[in-house]
């Protein structure tokens, strides 16, 4: 209830007035059945733009720790994830990234439409990165199809570090759904995944217009931030230097 409450009557006429969005490519949404939306994510505004244009609700993996926050504020993000279509779950790896997978499979299996973003977190840069094949396997394990969706305009509504929104024009495109039922009953091949999941990737390039990385985008954060703690550590003066100074 409170997913259509705040798309409609709390959130969605706030969005609407504030960036106006527009969306292309609405027959391409299945009126029915499970399907994944595979989607670039250049903001977390993505998550709130792209179910607010789509007639059929969304479901999203969000990670834990929005669910599981301490005190007041921390229930009011349970409320409020919760209430927007996001799903909590454990994103630490092994046996908890088997869990997700199973929420995803479970979930497509009930006929409903899964938000994923391939690229695993928000691009650094505006570009657009590698992708997991993590979707790939979901779809194959569903035997859904894929919908590439380019989301345009996110980033200059919510850049990177921001803490207010900022008002810009944001357009959605949906993609004609990917039909990947020639590789039913390969779910596990590695090379079959990483193929699907190129194709996914391509065509996410060609709607958004964005330049394509083939790396992973969480491994340049981790680099980028890994220099960054090197040059803050270089520009600390030693603790002989601290002592002469004194």
């Amino acid at each position: 209830m409170l997913y259509w409450w705040s798309k409609f009557v709390l959130l969605g006429p706030l969005l609407r007035l504030y960036c106006r969005p527009t969306i292309e490519g609405v027959e391409h949404i299945p009126a029915d059945g499970g399907a994944i939306f595979a989607s670039n994510h250049l903001a977390v505004a993505d998550s709130f733009f792209l179910p607010l244009q789509v007639p059929r609700r969304i479901t999203f993996l969000a990670k834990r720790e929005y669910f599981t926050a301490p005190g007041v504020v921390g229930w009011l993000k349970k409320v409020f994830f919760t209430g927007v279509g996001q799903v909590p779950v454990d994103r630490s790896g092994g046996s908890a990234a088997q869990a997700a997978m199973d929420t995803a499979i479970r979930l497509l299996n009930e006929g409903k439409l899964l938000g994923i973003y391939p690229e695993g977190t928000r691009s650094p840069d505006g570009r657009l990165y590698k992708g997991k094949t993590g979707v790939a396997r979901m779809a194959l394990e569903a035997g859904v199809p894929v919908i590439p969706v380019a989301m345009i305009g996110t980033d200059r509504v919510n850049p990177i570090g921001s803490r207010m929104w900022r008002p810009h024009r944001v357009h959605v495109k949906i993609g004609e759904p990917l039909d990947f039922s020639r590789y039913e009953g390969m779910a596990g091949d590695r090379f079959i995944e990483r193929s699907m999941t190129d194709e996914i990737m391509y065509s996410l390039m060609e709607m958004s217009g964005q330049t394509y990385v083939d790396l992973y985008a969480a491994s340049v954060k981790e680099k980028a931030e890994k220099a960054k703690n090197t040059e803050k550590a270089a520009r600390l003066p030693s603790a002989a230097q601290a002592r002469e100074a004194s």
